[in-house]
């Protein structure tokens, strides 16, 4: 007779004892320096307190501090014009949209801020999911093509998507329009009548903070009758209140356009924009929006008065405003800082290096995250800075003085 696994006295997890060995894998994720905890913050701003990993018990929180490692850019998660429009959609609507879009979770507001993406993006419709996470996915799986030519440090999603759609995937060097265009001509020569290829790419990439060179992709796109698809997360909103893909001109050249709510838009959720045709087909075949709930009112009534604002609005000049200031502060010191974009990637090599240093910084006041491998290549471990539109000049220079003291300290400037 077998016994309970779940009666056991002998201190063992159940988890432990039937294959998974959990208590294993985090030991090896504890040795290989990959152990991560949860850091509660007591809200989304410029200024707030973090806690300590409380587990299962309430967060304690600390003294304020100054939030250097936020995504939103444009410090629009506390605007008051932002939190009225959440407030007024949950009041009109509901908190939740109650079902899939294809069953009863389909509003007016949904269709109202699509409407919005659509006309921003300069594109014919848009399409709203729960996640960019799910809109990248959800729709690499539902084009299902043949070959996926993708960025060597594509976001995860985008990764997971190929894995999904079961393609060939071809992965090109980093923001390397020749590495593409040797890969799809050596390819080429194999391709069947028929096949159908997507060159998938970020246009911001988030840890190196650099910019896809879209127009050569494009170019090699057209050479070989392929689709591009470019994930916009880093960059909606903030290049002439729209993207990459909006700045540089290429919205006819770019099929298939994805992208986030949680950034600058300071919201939740993902969208696509491209032809009507293109969204007919993915609401109806995209499994990531087909099987799941329709976004949350009061997250598409903050995001589409948060487009507003960033079309509009100053936020944007703010920004560009904090990320000159800081970057060239950091370069005088000595710091090595990659990039073009409001991502401001400070290299330090060893990963201790770059923990030991968000710790100091830490301790005056700065929360600027540590990003190591494998997320980063090993030996570029880095700290990742991103400021919002909402630091005054004061708190930058707040900023720029710890990394002065703190690189001091431990010799790295």
């Amino acid at each position: 007779m077998t016994g309970d696994p779940h009666s056991r006295t002998d201190g063992e997890a159940p988890e432990d004892t039937c294959g998974f060995a959990l208590a294993d894998r985090l030991a090896a994720r504890d040795a290989r320096g990959l152990r991560r905890d949860l850091r509660p913050i007591d809200r989304v701003a410029g200024r707030a307190r973090m806690a300590a990993d409380p587990r299962r018990d309430r967060p304690v929180y600390g003294d304020e501090q100054l939030v250097f490692g936020s995504n939103n850019y444009l410090g629009l998660a506390r605007d008051d014009r932002v939190v009225r429009a959440a407030r007024k959609a949950a009041a009109a609507v509901g908190t939740g949209a109650g079902a899939s879009r294809l069953v009863t979770g389909d509003t007016g507001l949904h269709r109202a801020l699509e409407r919005d993406l659509a006309e921003t993006k300069g594109t014919e419709r848009a399409l709203l999911f729960s996640s960019g996470y799910a809109a990248n996915v959800g729709t690499v799986a539902a084009l299902d093509p043949d070959v996926i030519f993708s960025d060597d440090l594509n976001h995860a999603s985008i990764v997971d998507g190929c894995r999904l759609a079961d393609a060939e995937t071809v992965v090109y060097d980093h923001c390397d329009s020749g590495s593409l265009c040797e890969a799809m001509a050596a390819r080429q020569d194999e391709r069947d009548a028929g096949e159908s290829w997507l060159v998938v790419t970020d246009s911001v990439f988030s840890m190196d903070g650099d910019v896809a060179p879209l127009s050569a992709i494009c170019d090699a796109a057209e050479r070989h009758e392929a689709w591009v698809m470019v994930d916009e997360a880093h960059a909606t909103g903030l290049y002439e209140g729209a993207g990459i893909v909006q700045r540089e001109g290429l919205g006819d050249r770019v099929q298939v356009q994805v992208g986030t709510l949680s950034k600058a838009l300071a919201s939740q959720g993902g969208y696509v924009v491209g032809s009507d045709r293109l969204v007919e087909y993915l609401l109806n075949a995209a499994r990531s929006f087909v099987f799941s709930t329709g976004l949350a009112p009061p997250a598409v009534g903050a995001a589409r008065e948060a487009l507003r604002i960033a079309r509009q609005g100053t936020r944007p000049a703010r920004l560009w405003n904090a990320v000159d200031r800081l970057r060239d502060g950091l370069e005088s010191l000595g710091y090595d800082v990659l990039g073009e974009t409001q991502i401001l990637p400070v290299v330090v090599g060893d990963r201790d290096d770059a923990l030991a240093l968000a710790n100091r910084l830490s301790d005056r006041g700065i929360v600027a995250p540590a990003i190591r491998s494998p997320t980063v290549p090993a030996g570029t471990s880095r700290i990742r800075i991103a400021p919002t539109a909402t630091h005054a000049a004061s708190e930058l220079e707040r900023c720029l003085d710890a990394f002065e003291l703190a690189g001091r300290e431990l010799d790295l400037v």
